[in-house]
């Protein structure tokens, strides 16, 4: 059994915050972009799927962005001030932070604008977004563009910080080791 500073040096030390902070951001990560994303496409009708989707992305987006700032504010040696001094850990959580950034203030809420819109023009032309393409107006046709675009940005956003996560992580593991 330990001494009692043993029970609480784990409490005070800003690795143990880092260590949590960069696993609560990867395992959302990947939880919300390969389980629950999927399971919500395969097992939930269209309206309700984006709908879903329209009010979670957001929410990870945001969160995506908090913890990369927890992960970087909490750096071993010094919080915020040792890392700068790691030039290669600096940048990249300086890129995913940057990307989860867009992600949440840019990509995500024009996507979700799109969204609405295609859904009223929907209603306005009496067809859906998705018949095929010389049956739809016009105008669907530059909702649907629009709503292309800005997703394939945020999917690629998304999926570019996962990237830079779970380098850094393989990068954290080197310095545990």
């Amino acid at each position: 059994m330990g001494t009692f500073d043993d029970i609480v040096a784990p409490l005070t030390s800003l690795g143990s915050y880092h260590l949590f902070a960069w696993g609560s951001l990867v395992g959302t990560e990947l939880y919300q972009s390969f389980v629950m994303t999927k399971l919500c496409y395969l097992h939930l009708p269209r309206p309700q799927f984006t709908t879903l989707q329209r009010r979670v992305f957001p929410v990870y987006f945001s969160l995506q962005t908090g913890l990369v700032a927890a992960t970087a504010l909490t750096y071993p040696s010094g919080s915020i001030l040792g890392l700068a001094d790691n030039v290669v850990d600096a940048t990249i959580l300086g890129v995913t932070l940057g990307l989860s950034v867009l992600n949440a203030f840019v990509f995500g809420p024009r996507t979700s604008q799109a969204m609405v819109e295609r859904a009223h023009q929907e209603t306005r032309d009496g067809r859906r977004h998705d018949e095929v393409e010389g049956t739809i107006s016009e105008a669907m046709k530059l909702l649907k563009r629009k709503f292309s675009r800005n997703h394939a940005m945020t999917i690629h956003l998304n999926f570019i910080t996962i990237i830079a996560t779970v380098v850094y992580g393989l990068r954290l593991g080197l310095k545990l080791a």
